[in-house]
């Protein structure tokens, strides 16, 4: 089949370029999931957080994220809200974000505090936006592994640094050996 007789899985749109004259460039399809996947991990919510937040179950969030079904309008409101952002913003592809040498500093006891049944979490470096790290400082409140109601899954990588004490770190990955 000749590049002329192939047919786009995703029908698309061309649009000119700002600053030229090729009208190839297509706009990629917007997966709904996917982009609120990553605002729910931008606020450093998971699942469970995010749906105290916008009254959606737990379960409907999953589907969502996971282009199972599509949000009603109503769901989308309760996303927006739940969220503190707009409607609009769930459907603007994110911006390719690239380092540019900034720096936040952030003082002891100064984070942004993010307490949850398991951890005390403190966000750090929040004046910092479109970063691509999430750094934070957290004590571990859990003794016991059956103090962990249900696992935080994420897409990413996790690094730690014990500062004091010792720590068990489990996961799915290392579990699947």
């Amino acid at each position: 089949m000749s590049d002329e007789q192939q047919v786009d899985t995703y029908p698309s749109m061309t649009v000119a370029k700002e600053h030229g004259t090729d009208r190839d460039e297509k706009i990629e399809p917007l997966k709904l999931g996917k982009r609120l996947k990553e605002i729910r991990m931008a606020h450093g919510l998971t699942l469970e957080e995010a749906s105290k937040r916008t009254g959606l179950a737990r379960s409907t969030l999953s589907k969502i994220e996971n282009e199972q079904i599509s949000p009603t309008f109503q769901a989308m409101q309760k996303l927006a809200g739940g969220l503190e952002i707009d409607i609009p913003q769930l459907f603007a592809p994110p911006k390719q974000i690239k380092a540019t040498g900034r720096r936040d500093i952030t003082r002891q006891d100064e984070g942004k505090p993010h307490p949850t049944t398991t951890y005390e979490h403190e966000l750090l470096a929040t004046q910092l936006t479109k970063k691509k790290m999430m750094p934070f400082k957290s004590r571990v409140r859990a003794r016991q592994f059956e103090d962990y109601s249900d696992w935080i899954r994420h897409d990413g990588e996790e690094f730690l640094l014990v500062l004091s004490g010792e720590i068990t770190f489990f996961s799915l990955s290392s579990m699947n050996r």
